[in-house]
């Protein structure tokens, strides 16, 4: 979809022809609100690296079952015998996440990236495992490390019911493709709640300039913190008088935020961790303040064809071409954009839900937050 330009006359009628499906919403871009300076991938989707599947399953059942799976593939093939230099960086450890220890330690990721709700990552964990044992050229295999990632949708959804099984991941797994994602209220963003809105799915992407490499940096989101939100540095949750502590009421900011990113630059494992730290100063622009109780984990992976970890090779070498710690910059300035901007699409595309104990959360008011973007001269006519 090419970007709208928007002006005063044109607000309301852009707001009504908002579609009911998340995947089909207007995005951040096609009303004009460009974060950064980078340009974006065809899709400004983490799909947009070379290779990178994503899919969902989505549970909407009832009055109380709000929940879902998200699956990032790295690549198409086997991960177990093609692994990928990967890292994971702890901001905030208030989480459940699997697989951390093996990833810190090695330096690889081996299966798909699977997220979820917090008392869903045993099952989801067990479907990887289940996954990777079933593939081909596995047959021997006796040892895997699942990567699972969480946030805790409780308040919307039946959290305590445990609904996802087995078959709901593998079905993630499967669903996964490239191009459009689909974001908001879907897979492991269904119930999910950002800066006292409905949170969700939500991703974007840059490409560094072709005289810094031409890499793509891609990031999906899993939204579900609080703080005090900004979009494009106006100060959207004050001018709604909707952030955090701003009444005597205990309110809280509590959540977590679980990024995943991608790029196709030739990283090591060291330099993937630095690049994942850069993904907080991202959600940091969009208000997030990374509180007490939120789990905030960065998983970071370099799908660079020739950097692959082969699990069966003859030589005792790894040979592998990476990126000076010098040319890291303009991929350091690309996963802060991406992560700002998935951060906010979320918002844009996640709707109104009713769920657990008939607990309520409206949706971002999008023609407020444009009147409010306006005000601030943060939407390019």
């Amino acid at each position: 979809m090419k970007r709208i330009a928007i002006s005063s006359i044109l607000l309301l009628a852009l707001i009504n022809i908002i579609g009911q499906n998340a995947a089909e919403k207007l995005r951040l871009r096609d009303y004009g609100i460009n974060i950064g300076v980078l340009e974006t991938g065809h899709y400004n989707s983490i799909t947009d690296v070379k290779g990178v599947k994503a899919g969902h399953v989505t549970l909407y059942e009832g009055d109380s079952v709000r929940t879902g799976v998200t699956a990032v593939l790295p690549h198409a093939e086997n991960l177990f015998q093609y692994k990928v230099p990967a890292a994971i960086y702890l901001a905030n450890g208030f989480g459940k996440l699997t697989g951390y220890s093996q990833v810190e330690e090695l330096g690889n990721i081996e299966t798909p990236i699977i997220l979820t709700n917090t008392l869903s990552v045993p099952v989801a964990a067990d479907a990887l495992i289940s996954h990777a044992l079933s593939l081909p050229g596995n047959e021997d295999v006796r040892s895997v490390n699942p990567v699972v990632g969480e946030t805790n949708d409780g308040w919307l959804n039946d959290i305590r019911g445990r609904h996802v099984e087995e078959h709901h991941v593998l079905g993630a797994i499967k669903n996964a493709g490239g191009g459009k994602v689909a974001e908001g209220n879907v897979g492991a963003g269904t119930g999910t709640i950002s800066f006292g809105f409905k949170g969700g799915i939500g991703t974007s992407s840059r490409v560094t300039p072709a005289a810094h490499g031409g890499y793509t940096v891609g990031v999906l989101v899993q939204s579900n913190f609080g703080g005090v939100l900004e979009i494009n540095g106006a100060p959207v949750g004050q001018e709604l008088e909707k952030f955090i502590f701003s009444t005597d009421i205990l309110d809280s900011a509590d959540g977590s935020c679980m990024i995943i990113v991608a790029t196709d630059a030739p990283l090591c494992a060291r330099n993937l961790k630095r690049l994942a730290k850069r993904a907080m100063l991202g959600l940091g622009k969009t208000g997030g303040i990374s509180s007490n109780g939120s789990g905030d984990y960065v998983i970071a992976f370099s799908v660079a064809e020739d950097n692959l970890i082969e699990y069966q090779h003859e030589s005792k070498y790894y040979d592998a071409k990476v990126l000076r710690n010098e040319n890291t910059s303009a991929l350091f300035l690309a996963v802060n954009e991406a992560t700002e901007e998935a951060i906010i699409n979320s918002l844009f595309a996640a709707e109104t839900m009713t769920g657990r104990n008939n607990h309520k959360i409206e949706a971002l008011p999008v023609k407020k937050v444009l009147e409010i973007l306006e005000k601030y001269n943060k939407i390019k006519n």
